[in-house]
């Protein structure tokens, strides 16, 4: 008898613990934007320093900073900030940096006169403008409205390689027609064209929504030159790739990862680039999400091969390298692969997955 009872005794506590168990399983922790994302992180953390602006158009870096994906992917990163694309590409360039984006004309001047970069990721696409004073917006209707005048730019910047190309297109010789006043930073642009010391200057986000609050006028946007067209691909030297290929798929994990929170969190993406782009919050998300720019991880091999030979064609570079060895656009992939083995319904995954075969191959 007493045998029997304790094996009733046994049972009845079974039972007890397992309409317990059952009721907590059914109690989940709301997933979050971190959680869903990120796997079992690394037991390693990699150093790994970044070169950035303090630009819009640099949103990834600072989504993946603050939202603890680069910790996460199994990174130690340190930004460090550059005034302009040919200081931080030096940086890269000395080995100071494992990585950065600076525009897409100024790395491909140095691939041109031989520093091995390589294009891993995107970080914006289009985002330059034209600006000038508002008496004088009518002069620039056409690209001919250009000639004779004085044109202040940031030297090596995107958007002034757009410029130029769209003029040699046009029949007008840049080098002859038009005096260009090569600057060191946005900010001195337009000071110059506030000042009449030129009649235009061009610049990018959010300092286009910084001239129109300063008074002057946007004349046009450089997606209006070449539509589409890439600006801050993520470079790295060859043989940091090669030697320390993991970090850097970690890096594209972490940089995919906040574009999908960039994407679907705007309030706090805004929150987040306020801390590294000193603006009104207004004015941020103007630039932002705007349109005329986008922050897209993607290398985008295709756009990158068609504006070497845009700048190729309009005597900006001159240069016989096969450009598309400097690209590489496997790490990203490979990134793209691993997250959506983590998250196969995440929507962003699908449709960069998809982008990725129209953009590369």
């Amino acid at each position: 008898m007493l045998k029997n009872r304790l094996i009733l005794a046994c049972l009845a506590i079974s039972l007890v613990f397992s309409i317990l168990l059952a009721g907590c399983g059914q109690q989940k922790p709301p997933q979050t934007a971190a959680s869903a994302g990120s796997a079992a992180p690394p037991a390693d953390k990699i150093k790994f320093n970044i070169g950035y602006l303090p630009a819009v158009g640099h949103v990834l870096y600072f989504v993946a900073k603050e939202k603890g994906f680069y910790e996460q992917e199994g990174l130690d990163v340190e930004l460090f900030q550059f005034t302009n694309s040919g200081e931080g590409l030096n940086a890269i360039k000395a080995g100071k940096l494992d990585a950065g984006s600076f525009g897409t004309a100024a790395p491909q001047v140095f691939i041109a006169k031989g520093t091995p970069f390589v294009d891993i990721g995107g970080m914006q696409s289009e985002g330059h403008a034209v600006v000038t004073k508002p008496e004088n917006v009518g002069q620039y209707s056409t690209i001919q409205g250009f000639v004779g005048k004085k044109v202040a730019t940031v030297r090596l910047a995107t958007g002034d390689a757009v410029w130029r190309s769209a003029m040699s297109k046009a029949g007008i010789d840049w080098k002859t027609q038009v005096t260009i006043q090569e600057l060191d930073s946005p900010a001195a642009v337009l000071e110059a064209v506030k000042k009449g010391a030129a009649d235009a200057g061009l610049i990018w986000v959010p300092f286009s929504e910084m001239a129109e609050q300063q008074g002057l006028k946007v004349v046009t946007w450089s997606s209006q030159y070449m539509d589409g067209h890439v600006c801050c691909r993520i470079v790295a030297l060859e043989d940091k790739i090669q030697t320390n290929k993991e970090a850097y798929i970690r890096f594209s994990r972490a940089s995919i990862r906040a574009y999908d929170f960039y994407l679907n969190h705007q309030d706090e993406t805004l929150d987040i680039l306020s801390k590294y782009v000193k603006l009104d919050k207004e004015m941020l998300k103007k630039a932002t999400y705007s349109g005329h720019i986008h922050s897209i991880p993607d290398p985008d091999k295709k756009r990158f091969v068609a504006f070497w030979e845009a700048m190729k064609a309009a005597g900006y570079i001159q240069s016989d390298i096969d450009i598309t060895k400097h690209v590489n656009s496997e790490i990203y992939k490979t990134a793209l692969d691993q997250l959506k083995q983590r998250e196969p319904q995440n929507p962003t995954y699908q449709q960069l997955d998809k982008d990725f075969s129209v953009n590369n191959l």
